[in-house]
Order: structure tokens, then C-alpha cells, then sequence
């Protein structure tokens, strides 16, 4: 089966130049396409509630997917990397029309996959060391980081109930049987006692 894809983010948007841009292309390469899959949505929307998410699902191999550039895929490079990466697997053959791309389950394909990849990991540590960076200047300034000392809220989520606590720990319950009582884990329950109720 041959899918075109168009996505717009807005009501304003016209999907026309997309649907426009992908028939001109598949008439050089010599196919039509079989079903058109267009949603108006965000691509920062999680891909199982949009209609691409459900395309990605039943595709199958031998599959071709024509999208007018890799931007409506996915929001970030990452979430892009993942869907190409989910259509090699499944031997689905990936056209953009703006760059130019020709994705399948073949060597070039998982070159420009590595090139990706390393792209983002690339762009991760950079936002990384920038971040550090950031932090020792801050700190060589003087500043503090981090939280104030006493500004730890004093609020618990068994604050209120030591009365009750009190009267579970003289009847022997334990401290796991007291948090499955009140909701919280164990450990919550015995931080608790030590700090408030002993």
C-alpha cells in the first residue's frame, strides 16, 4: 500500500500544498498514492492520539509512505529518529519530497539513520555541557544553588494523622500494613514516625 501523510498544525493552514507537492513527486517515480492520511494537529501531541501514531501501527512491509518533508513526521529529531527507525524495521520504504530522502531497510538508509542519531546525541551534550557551564559560572559568581536551607516544606502527607499513627504503632500494626492503611509506602510511614510522631 502507498500512504501519503499531511499534517498541519492549525485550522489556517491549507493541506492543498502538501497533497500538491507529494502527487508531483510520485509521478516521477512512477506510483500513485493509495490513501491519504491528513490531521489539523500539533506534532508535540503524543503519537497514539494522532492518526499517524494508528498509520505507524498497520503498515506493513513492502509498505511506502510519501511525506512532503521529515518536520510532519515528529516534533523533535529524536521522535523523527524513532518513527524512521519503527519503518526500517518493518521494511516500509520513507519518500520526503522537500529533502529529498529515500528511506528503507538498506545501507544508505541506516547511514543517514547513524547520522541522525549522532546528530541528536551531539546536540544532547551540548545542552548538557552548556547547562554545567551555566552552573559553574553561577556558583563562581557566589550564588547558591540549588534549595535554600529550611525551605524544604514542612507539610507531609500524614501531617494531621500523628494521633492516628500513635494508636496504629500501639496496636503493633506495621509500618507497611499502616501505609497500605493510609495510602503512602512504608518508608513514608517510617520517615514519618521518626521526624513527628516519636
Amino acid at each position: 500500500m502507498k500512504y501519503g501523510y499531511i499534517r498541519i498544525s492549525t485550522d489556517k493552514q491549507t493541506t492543498e500544498n502538501q497533497r500538491f507537492e507529494i502527487i508531483k513527486f510520485t509521478k516521477g517515480k512512477e506510483f500513485a498514492i493509495e490513501e491519504w492520511i491528513e490531521e489539523t494537529i500539533s506534532s508535540t501531541k503524543r503519537l497514539e492520539i494522532r492518526k499517524f501514531g494508528s498509520l505507524l501501527q498497520r503498515m506493513q512491509k513492502g509498505d511506502v509512505l510519501v511525506v512532503s518533508e521529515l518536520s510532519r513526521l515528529g516534533r523533535n529529531l529524536m521522535q523523527i529518529m524513532k518513527i524512521l527507525h519503527d519503518c526500517m524495521e518493518k521494511d516500509v520504504m520513507v519518500y520526503t519530497v522537500k529533502e529529498n530522502y529515500e528511506l528503507g531497510n538498506n545501507i544508505n538508509s541506516k547511514v543517514l539513520a547513524f547520522a541522525f542519531g549522532l546528530s541528536a546525541e551531539i546536540e544532547r551534550n551540548l545542552i548538557s555541557q552548556r547547562t554545567k557551564e551555566a552552573l559553574a559560572r553561577r556558583k563562581a559568581e557566589g550564588q547558591i544553588l540549588g534549595r535554600p536551607k529550611g525551605s524544604k516544606s514542612q507539610i507531609r502527607k500524614l501531617s494531621g494523622k500523628e494521633d492516628e499513627i500513635k494508636g496504629f504503632i500501639n496496636k503493633r500494626i506495621s509500618y507497611s500494613a499502616i501505609g497500605r492503611i493510609l495510602g503512602v509506602h512504608r518508608l513514608t510511614v517510617s520517615s514519618f514516625i521518626k521526624e513527628k510522631v516519636v
